[in-house]
């Protein structure tokens, strides 16, 4: 456990949106200019934030830095205990990014104030939800996100917006009641054990569960994060909730806080339940295939443009729990980074479908054709964006996949095989919908579609630009993410004594990385 002494940057970054919404909710009948300005400004200042924290992070420490301990209840054991390593960063970082660019990207016209404040109230839980390392904050950062992502589908959606939003509020829900007795349970049974009453993540590791007890917790545990990320076949809530979110809100849906589920399996699960994990592997990793298959197989289908992506993300998550239950250093290291870019990628699709939208006024596949003549410059973002998604070599999304599949094959060999087919499936689907709506005679309607402003290309500059520095050159972030990886994989292996193939485990060196990749059987 390293500490980072001086300036609470990480309280920084939650309490910072949580005092910008409370600035928006007193603030009454001011203009639309001044929330829009109090959204920006603030999401901005964490941004900052989080930048330094990303620079100030030490690259070859695996633990968790710039912890911050504050004792609330002791008698209940409850503390402000928040911390970052390599795999919280980047997720820190990626929200960072997002928030900004839904609130300046943002064209509501309604009730602006709460539309500002809901979203600054949905960064901070988020932000909460990645930085806690006490279980009860981390159940309330990640309850609090479901207040305002509903109130954000219900009050700016399109025309389901009501179903999809109770839908998503009654599913993850009920995900969290099984969350919460699981973190109970945990807690009591560590103070059986050792006498202290606890919710800190570093002391709950060293509880000793028997096999069966240990299985039912990572399963109460697993239920609220499948249903949040969602895994197959707890997905059912997202193609309604991404489909009639409003454009910001499908891309904070989709980038964040489907990766609050990911994150917790990762940060929470493996970590309290490393035998438990390691018994129900086989299981996630088919329900993982499938979701891959399956998503990829329904996207096919899709002639709803907001649908294919909400089916797409499915694969993807799919393809995150593959790595992290493969349990070698390359498969979560894969996982952990493509969380990061699935995130950037989705939020680039659905804002240029948000713009498709707002000139056509329709996302339908069939409806649409032959834009690229009229709108060039949105045909080539959207080209950019769509073979990041595919995986083609040089954007972000090869280089975790390629993680993935290869961590996998090393010790799950058929699940990475067939989970290859949702890489060709992924490729089918997304160009056919390219071309169907970019290719061909534009019909009249289409013809008059205007191309994208100065604004709107400065609005999605940052992400197509992360997409392909990150494509290029991911090497700072794989310094980073490697050793708190290593860290968490060597814990799983102590406690279940089983070990990786020695070609799975590399250091912090991305040369290395790229070698050991390459020598890969």
């Amino acid at each position: 456990m390293s500490h980072h002494p001086g300036f609470p940057y990480l309280t920084v970054l939650i309490l910072l949106p949580a005092a910008g919404a409370l600035l928006a909710a007193v603030l009454p009948n001011a203009s639309r200019v001044v929330y829009r300005l109090i959204g920006i400004v603030t999401s901005l200042a964490v941004l900052g934030f989080a930048i330094a924290v990303g620079f100030l992070l030490q690259a070859g420490n695996g633990g968790y830095q710039f912890t911050s301990h504050h004792v609330w209840a002791k008698s209940l054991g409850i503390s402000w205990y928040v911390g970052v390593d390599g795999i919280s960063l980047f997720l820190v970082l990626m929200a960072a990014v997002l928030f900004p660019i839904v609130l300046v990207s943002a064209k509501s016209n309604r009730d602006p104030r709460a539309f500002v404040g809901w979203m600054l109230l949905l960064e901070a839980a988020c932000m909460g939800s990645f930085l806690s390392l006490d279980l009860i904050l981390f159940f309330l950062f990640f309850e609090l996100t479901l207040v305002p992502a509903y109130f954000i589908i219900g009050g700016w959606g399109y025309a389901g917006r009501a179903y999809a939003a109770i839908k998503f509020f009654v599913y993850t829900f009920f995900g969290s009641a099984f969350l919460l007795v699981g973190i109970l349970v945990v807690a009591f049974l560590h103070q059986s054990q050792t006498g202290v009453l606890t919710f800190s993540l570093p002391a709950l590791e060293h509880t000793h569960f028997s096999s069966t007890t240990g299985i039912l917790l990572f399963l109460a545990f697993t239920s609220a994060f499948a249903i949040k990320a969602p895994l197959f076949p707890f997905h059912t809530w997202s193609p309604d909730a991404y489909a009639e979110a409003p454009t910001g809100g499908s891309m904070i849906l989709a980038g964040v806080l489907a990766k609050l589920g990911t994150y917790g399996i990762i940060r929470f699960d493996l970590n309290l339940f490393p035998q438990a994990s390691r018994t129900l592997a086989p299981l996630l990793l088919t329900l993982a295939v499938i979701g891959i298959l399956y998503g990829a197989v329904v996207a096919c289908a899709q002639r709803d443009m907001k649908r294919l992506i909400a089916y797409s993300s499915l694969a993807q998550i799919g393809f995150i729990a593959l790595g992290t239950f493969a349990f070698t250093t390359q498969g979560l290291t894969g996982g952990v980074l493509l969380m990061v870019n699935h995130g950037l990628i989705t939020a680039a699709l659905f804002l240029l479908v948000g713009w498709i939208y707002e000139r056509r006024h329709t996302w339908q596949v069939n409806e649409l054709r032959g834009l690229q003549r009229p709108a060039p410059v949105l045909a080539a973002i959207f080209t950019v964006s769509m073979l990041a998604s595919i995986g083609l070599p040089g954007l972000n999304g090869f280089v975790s996949e390629f993680l993935i599949l290869s961590g996998t094959f090393l010790t799950h060999r058929w699940w990475a095989v067939v989970a290859t087919l949702g890489v060709i499936f992924a490729a089918l689907y997304l160009l056919w919908a390219y071309q169907q709506v970019f290719h061909g005679k534009p019909k009249p309607a289409d013809e008059k579609t205007r191309d994208l402003s100065w604004a709107e290309r400065g609005i999605i500059a940052p992400l197509i630009i992360l997409i392909v520095v990150l494509g290029i050159y991911p090497k700072p972030v794989l310094d980073r993410i490697t050793p708190s990886v290593n860290r968490l994989v060597d814990r799983v292996e102590l406690v279940t004594h089983t070990h990786q193939p020695p070609v799975a485990r590399f250091g912090t060196n991305g040369a290395e990385v790229q070698a050991t990749v390459r020598s890969a059987p």
